[in-house]
């Protein structure tokens, strides 16, 4: 319950975070105060009951061999004046060098790739970006390999804006290198932050070789899958593990998932789920351990592994081997005993210097999201979590890139720190390169919708200039500022190819907007940035919006080759000057506005409003 001292006349909490920089009514974000620096840095308010954040944090877990030279202190390493999180305080052996971006923080070191963040999230400043990397809240996966070719330096972290992941991968059956390839750079263009190579099938080191080579994104692997090919999961040793680890670290891979945190004394508890374990390097290690009665080799050579990721600066990504695959298995014993193993190598990941995040579900019901988000910044020490989703209803095959969105979003604003997007053909097949667009997109509506309500500075600052325009009735700058212009624009010229003061959803009687713009003391639509002359006639489909409508198979096409060969003089037969004679084509690309309204008219079925107002239709009132 809201105390009046903590709410305004309506009940609203008292914003302490602006997503946005501008004018606006709201009253701002709802979230907690940022605190960053600390573990709840952007973060929600906690639903009673929830578990509580870490007091530890990577300073907690130095190497064994790094000596301590501050004040004694009861501060938690979180806490800022705590001199046990002061890089001053700590002494490496006299032959160390770092190698890891977090060894850098760890020495007080500013690196090229922290400024580059830093610039990529300007609400962020290097020191904070060191700061948050030295807690261990914060990575920047970047192989030194990867850095010497294309890389662009990013991070993953709840300081930084929520990223989103794209899966991708030749299999068995469908896919080969080049068309990888392409939807690596497909996925960039759509905003892909890091993209994981699965491939099953193919040649897979060629396959691995060419992503990294092209890739501005970090790209991550899953190394189980190399490990097994041409061999039986059974045959699966040490040696194998540590030579497929270092082969990929060598090549720039920049991060690992690891799926060493399931543990044999835990592999009964899938005996009753469901489903079982839908991840396959769950699955494939616990038939390792079931067929040898022994520990999981991933968790035993845990060490061994850390020293051949830091050599290369590659991070971990621990794997949730045991994530529910239905909402019928989620947040069971079996997937939180995994969890809390996850934490304990997190801890000895730090003590080697290696940077660390976590996946998560799966498959969770919504009311269970900010429970597991929350109980894996307590156990992990406020380590970035990667999540899968989550799903949150199974029935919906075919469209699990929304009911994992859904979930996707309230993940983010509870603590997730990296969304794993899912596409259209989650549980059905191989992603195509729609498919990719298709689950990019949901994700990247997902970690923006959590960010704005998380209140990271500057991150509404695009949409109130999308709704500046908007209410300008500006189509161009409408269009400029939307995430996918191609699909907005051919929406919109489907139904109506000419920018002017309404569109065909109301029509121009009935547009609120202009109605709204056009009483005077509103400040609606006035910005004098986003005015415009008048209306005029679009321009050609451009060859993606062309193909947009003709997939929608909604015009004819002939209707579609009209708009994509017109050059702006498609509707000039229909418009006349003052005088009547028809305009010149190359003055044919404005048109006055009785004209747009004419067009409007002719193109569109008029929709009659008379009966749900509750008049009969001969009735000429309206």
């Amino acid at each position: 319950m809201i105390s009046p001292s903590n709410s305004d006349r309506f009940g609203r909490p008292v914003s302490h975070a602006n997503p946005g920089t501008g004018h606006a009514t709201t009253p701002g974000s709802f979230a907690n105060a940022p605190q960053v620096g600390s573990p709840r840095t952007y973060s929600s308010p906690d639903t009673p009951g929830m578990p509580q954040p870490s007091d530890k944090t990577a300073w907690d877990f130095m190497p064994t061999d790094w000596r301590y030279t501050g004040p004694d202190t009861d501060l938690p390493t979180w806490h800022a004046d705590c001199p046990r999180a002061q890089a001053a305080n700590w002494q490496p052996p006299a032959d160390f060098e770092p190698i890891t971006q977090l060894e850098h923080a760890r020495r007080g070191t500013i690196t090229p790739a922290m400024k580059r963040v830093a610039e990529r999230e300007p609400h962020l400043t290097p020191q904070q970006v060191r700061d948050e990397v030295a807690s261990g809240r914060m990575i920047i996966p970047a192989n030194i390999v990867h850095l010497a070719h294309n890389l662009d330096p990013m991070a993953i972290g709840r300081a930084s804006l929520t990223k989103i992941n794209a899966n991708m991968g030749a299999s068995p059956v469908s896919s080969d290198t080049s068309e990888e390839v392409e939807k690596l750079k497909w996925a960039e263009r759509w905003g892909g932050d890091t993209v994981m190579d699965l491939s099953t099938g193919g040649d897979l080191d060629a396959t691995r070789e060419a992503i990294i080579r092209n890739a501005t994104v970090p790209i991550g692997t899953v190394p189980i899958y190399s490990m097994i090919i041409g061999r039986k999961i059974e045959d699966l040793d040490e040696q194998i593990i540590l030579e497929t680890c270092e082969h990929q670290a060598k090549q720039g891979v920049d991060y690992f998932t690891i799926h060493a945190a399931v543990l044999l004394e835990h592999v009964h508890l899938a005996k009753d789920r469901l489903i079982g374990l839908v991840s396959r390097g769950g699955s494939l290690l616990a038939k390792w351990m079931l067929t040898h009665n022994r520990q999981n080799p991933m968790y035993t050579a845990w060490e061994k592994i850390c020293h051949v990721m830091r050599a290369y600066d590659v991070s971990f990504s621990i794997g949730d081997g045991c994530r529910p695959g239905g909402l019928a298995d989620a947040s069971d014993d079996l997937q939180l005993a995994e969890l809390v193993v996850q934490g304990e190598l997190t801890e000895r990941a730090w003590r080697c210097g290696v940077q660390v995040m976590n996946e998560g579900p799966g498959h969770v019901p919504l009311d269970q999201i900010e429970y597991n988000m929350k109980f894996q910044r307590k156990v992990c020490h406020g380590a970035p979590f990667y999540v899968l989703g989550p799903l949150i209803t199974d029935i919906f095959p075919g469209y699990d890139h929304i009911t994992s969105c859904i979930g996707a979003t309230n993940a983010a604003y509870h603590g997730a720190s990296m969304l794993c997007y899912v596409t259209p053909k989650e549980h059905l097949g191989l992603p195509k390169r729609e498919d990719v667009k298709q689950g990019c997109i949901a994700y990247k509506i997902a970690a923006h919708a959590a960010d704005i309500a998380l209140g990271i500075p500057g991150t509404r600052d695009r949409d109130d200039e999308l709704t500046k325009a908007r209410a300008a009735l500006n189509w161009e700058k409408h269009f400029e500022l939307s995430f996918d212009p191609d699909t907005a624009r051919a929406y919109h010229d489907e139904d109506l190819d000419v920018d002017t003061d309404f569109c065909a959803m109301c029509g121009h009687d009935w547009c609120s907007v202009r109605i709204s713009k056009e009483i005077q003391d509103w400040a609606s639509g006035k910005d004098e940035a986003m005015k415009w002359d008048k209306p005029k006639v679009t321009d050609a489909l451009s060859d993606e919006q062309k193909r947009i409508l003709e997939s929608r198979g909604v015009l004819s096409p002939e209707e579609i080759h009209r708009l994509a060969s017109k050059t702006r003089k498609a509707v000039a037969g229909k418009s006349a000057s003052a005088d009547g004679a028809a305009k010149a084509s190359c003055h044919s690309d404005y048109v006055d506005p009785d004209t747009a309204k004419k067009l409007q008219d002719e193109q569109l079925v008029q929709l009659d409003t008379r009966p749900a107002h509750g008049i009969n239709k001969q009735d000429s009132v309206i």
